[in-house]
């Protein structure tokens, strides 16, 4: 997977393919799709979320660029791949899901590799977490027609957010960087395609 998928896709960080190579997929897959846990797809997990492909979420992690200590808040912990890879960098990391049988079920998997480091929390975050001070780092792992002014304003000076915005078929993954001034700088990344995240509205507040 990391060979013939991630690195040509550009993913060349080495603390993100540390994680890559640390985090047994297969773990978080559901038992009907396990052949299917390395594959270049979606694969679903319920309520009609999916894991998003392993390319995809080890690019949006490489441009989160996690460190050591730094405080992280993840949107949508669905199956919680995305959730151990974070972990695995050494953040201070806080993941909140909508469906509560779905933090169960990745606090399961979680658990079962060891990880035991990540504060989960049930919620709706569509609109942003006000729960916590000012992040490090947030990443949303399910697209949003524009960046909820709520996870902007979340940042901490110098933090960033990641997310996929727009709506099919034009999506583009973005980061929304917070300078010491307070000024937000939004930079476009790479096109891509990600499923919505539920509950999200079109508030227009932050765009390119």
């Amino acid at each position: 997977m990391i060979e013939q998928q991630i690195r040509p896709w550009g993913v060349l960080e080495d603390s993100v393919l540390s994680a890559l190579e640390a985090v047994p997929r297969e773990a978080f897959v559901p038992p009907a799709f396990l052949h299917l846990a390395f594959a270049d797809i979606e694969i679903p997990i319920g309520h009609g979320q999916s894991m998003m492909e392993p390319k995809l979420g080890a690019r949006l992690l490489q441009a989160l660029a996690p460190q050591p200590g730094e405080r992280i808040l993840e949107i949508g912990t669905g199956s919680g791949y995305v959730t151990a890879l974070l972990a695995h960098t050494g953040a201070s990391l806080t993941t909140v899901e909508i469906y509560p049988d779905l933090l169960e079920s990745a606090a399961n998997a979680l658990g079962t590799i060891g990880i035991d480091n990540v504060s989960l929390e049930t919620g709706d975050a569509s609109a942003g977490w006000s729960k916590g001070d000012a992040w490090d780092g947030i990443l949303l792992t399910a697209s949003v027609p524009q960046l909820p002014a709520g996870f902007a304003q979340s940042l901490a000076p110098g933090g960033r957010a990641i997310a996929v915005i727009g709506e099919a078929p034009a999506m583009e993954a973005v980061r929304a960087e917070r300078d010491g001034t307070g000024s937000l700088l939004m930079t476009s990344l790479f096109d891509t395609q990600l499923s919505p995240m539920v509950n999200a509205k079109d508030a227009h507040v932050f765009q390119l």
